[in-house]
């Protein structure tokens, strides 16, 4: 019985210590997951949206608190004055999330671009989000009427991947009642 309570007390022992060194491992390595996400991930989209910005979005982003929760902002910006914005929504995809990052010009009136930051659709076929045909429709896009066109929208679904199609607008549409809210915090925080 004494050899039994003592492996249970050094297999505690060793899982309470393992697990200590795993959480004190994530804790010290958040932040530089953090900003290789921001940067490999959100980098390559913000590029397709804003090509000519002069600034570092991924580094002068910032976070403002909605009721729904966190949104993170980035800011385009060239010779110091604000060109516009840009933030990650998601949509429902045929394989999960559609991750799409949505820039808008600085009064939010007409979209600046989307890029795709994560999805999981089929291969050669919900995939083609991210082709250049698919993410130019919403470029100059007015903010006012966004759908698809099956749904009396100006928007080209892509064949044979509706859902995907569907995904991506409704994040798009998603980011634009979002901007509607924080608009306001934008302007004060990247005052010209």
């Amino acid at each position: 019985m004494k050899e039994m309570i003592k492996m249970v007390l050094v297999l505690s022992l060793i899982c309470g210590l393992s697990g200590l060194t795993l959480a004190s491992v994530r804790q010290a390595t958040s932040e530089r997951i953090e900003e290789q996400v921001m940067t490999y991930v959100q980098g390559p989209a913000l590029t397709q949206i804003f090509a000519d910005c002069d600034n570092n979005p991924v580094k002068d982003r910032k976070t403002f608190d909605l009721p729904d929760g966190p949104v993170t902002v980035f800011p385009a910006m060239k010779d110091g004055k604000l060109l516009g914005v840009a933030f990650e929504t998601f949509g429902k995809g045929y394989g999960g999330p559609v991750g799409i990052m949505v820039g808008f010009d600085t009064d939010g009136s007409k979209l600046a671009g989307i890029g795709t930051t994560t999805l999981k659709e089929t291969p050669g076929l919900g995939m083609r989000l991210v082709e250049p045909e698919y993410r130019d429709q919403f470029r100059g896009h007015s903010t006012d009427s966004l759908a698809l066109s099956k749904d009396g929208g100006d928007i080209t679904a892509i064949a044979g991947a509706t859902i995907s199609s569907t995904g991506s607008v409704a994040a798009v549409n998603e980011a634009i009642r979002i901007f509607q809210q924080i608009k306001d915090k934008i302007h004060t925080t990247w005052a010209s």
